[in-house]
C-alpha cells in the first residue's frame, strides 16, 4: 500500500461523521486532478447503506473454520485459529458464530470503490500503466501502528457507511470502467475471503483480472485456493523479525513468509513491498537478511519495493524515512542480487523505473504513479532481449 497518499483515507470512518458518496468522489478526485491521474465520475446506480442495523444481503456462509463442542467453532482462515462462541466474532470483527455455524458479515459489503493506477498498489510488473478497480470492506486481522486506512481497517461493518455490490456488479462496473484489474485493497482483503474468491471468477467471465494486496497474514489451504482465481499478488511484508510483527503490527513473520513462498510455488505473480519505519526495521543487517531470504525461497526476479513512511496512526512519533535510507536498502538488496529493487513513495526517484539486469536500459519510466514510456515488447528488453518477468 502506498503510505504517502491514499484516495481512501477521505472515506468516513464513522457513521456519525455522515459524509455522502458525492462529498467523497468530489474530495478523491480534485485528490486524483492534483496527482494528475484520470478522474472517473461513476453514474453507476449503487447507492451508500447507512451504517446500522443488520442487512441479510451481506451475511453468507463463512469457509475456513471447524466445530467445536458446545457451539463453538475454530477459524482456520488466518493464523489466529480464533475460537469463537456462539453470537461471537473473531478478531476480525467481521466473522461471527450463529448457532455454531460461521459466517461472514461482509460478503458484497464494499465500504468504498475507486479506480486507481496499478502503480499505487504498487506492482509494477502487471500490466504497466493500466487501471484497477479498487474495493475494500471493512475490518482487518492485524493492527499495524502506522496504517494509513485505520479507519475502516480498524472498525466493524456497522460503524462504516457501505454499498450493496454483488461481485457480478463489482466485474460488471470494473469492465465498462476500462479497468484491466480487480484489486482488493485498503483493507485486508483475507477477512472478506469469500468475497474477493468470488468476484476474482466473475471477473474473469467479463476478461477483468484481480489482484489482491494483503499482508498475507493467511493460512496455506486459503491462500493456495486463492492463488487459482486470481492474476498478482502483492504483499506488504512489514519487517524481517518476529518482534516487530509482534509490538508493531499484532501478528507473527513466519506464517507471513509461508504465505509468500506458497504464493510463489502457486506461480502467481508476486510482488513485495517493504514500508522502512526510521529505527525500527531499517538496519542493514534485517534488510540483508530479508535479502537474501528473497534469494534463497524466491530468487532474484520477484520485485522488491522498499517504501517510505509517514507518520500517521498510532505512529506518529517517527519522521518520514529519508531519502538516503531508503537508497541503502536498495543498495543492500542490488548487492545480494536482487535484480528489481524499487524505491517508493518519493515520486520522481530514478528507482521507480524498470530497468533491465543485464544491459542496464530504461524499460518503464515512471514518475509517482504514471509511466512516461513502456518499452518492454512481447516480455523482453528492446535493446539486448533478456526475458523480463511480470504480466505484460
Amino acid at each position: 500500500m502506498n503510505r504517502k497518499f491514499s484516495l481512501i483515507d477521505q472515506w468516513p470512518n464513522k457513521k456519525e461523521k455522515g459524509m455522502d458518496r458525492r462529498t467523497f468522489l468530489k474530495l478523491t478526485s480534485a485528490a486524483c486532478l492534483a496527482m494528475g491521474l484520470p478522474v472517473i465520475n461513476f453514474s453507476d446506480g449503487v447507492s451508500a447503506i447507512a451504517a446500522s442495523g443488520e442487512d441479510e444481503r451481506f451475511v453468507r456462509k463463512a469457509r475456513y473454520w471447524e466445530s467445536l463442542e458446545h457451539k463453538q467453532i475454530r477459524c482456520k482462515l488466518c493464523p489466529r485459529h480464533c475460537v469463537i462462541d456462539d453470537h461471537e466474532r473473531g478478531y476480525c470483527g467481521v466473522r461471527e458464530n450463529r448457532g455454531g455455524t460461521y459466517y461472514t458479515l461482509v460478503y458484497a459489503r464494499p465500504v468504498t470503490y475507486h479506480m486507481d493506477p496499478v502503480e499505487k498498489k504498487p506492482l509494477f510488473h502487471f500490466y504497466p500503466g493500466s487501471m484497477a478497480f479498487s474495493i475494500a470492506t471493512a475490518g482487518c486481522n492485524v493492527n499495524c501502528k502506522f496504517c494509513q486506512n485505520w479507519e475502516i481497517s480498524q472498525v466493524t461493518p456497522e460503524q462504516v457507511n457501505s454499498f450493496y455490490m454483488p461481485p457480478e456488479k463489482v466485474a460488471q462496473m470494473a469492465r465498462e470502467y476500462g479497468a484491466k484489474s480487480i484489486a482488493y485493497t485498503y483493507n485486508e482483503p483475507t477477512i472478506f475471503y469469500e468475497y474477493m474468491y468470488d468476484t476474482a471468477l466473475a471477473g474473469h467471465k467479463e476478461d477483468v483480472k484481480s489482484v489482491v494486496i494483503t499482508a498475507a497474514y493467511i493460512e496455506k489451504d486459503p491462500i493456495k485456493e486463492l492463488c487459482n482465481v486470481v492474476d498478482a499478488i502483492k504483499v506488504d511484508l512489514k519487517a524481517f523479525s518476529e518482534r516487530y510483527y509482534k509490538d508493531v503490527v499484532h501478528g507473527e513473520l513466519k506464517p507471513v513468509l509461508d504465505a509468500i513462498q506458497t504464493i510463489h510455488n502457486q506461480g502467481r505473480w508476486l510482488e513485495i513491498v517493504y514500508l522502512v519505519v526510521p529505527t525500527l526495521n531499517d538496519s542493514e543487517k534485517e534488510i540483508k537478511e530479508l535479502s537474501r531470504w528473497i534469494m534463497r525461497y524466491l530468487g532474484p526476479d520477484v520485485p522488491i519495493h522498499f517504501t517510505r513512511f509517514f507518520p500517521q496512526y498510532l505512529l506518529k512519533n517517527l519522521p518520514p524515512t529519508p531519502v538516503d535510507t531508503l537508497d541503502r536498502c536498495k543498495a543492500i538488496a542490488d548487492a545480494e542480487g536482487l535484480h528489481y529493487v524499487y524505491v517508493g513513495n518519493v515520486p520522481g526517484h530514478p528507482a521507480e523505473n524498470t530497468y533491465c539486469p543485464h544491459c542496464g536500459n530504461v524499460l518503464v519510466e515512471r514518475i509517482g504513479f504514471t509511466v512516461k514510456e513502456m518499452k518492454i515488447k512481447n516480455g523482453r528488453c528492446p535493446y539486448c532481449g533478456t526475458r523480463i518477468p511480470g504480466v505484460w
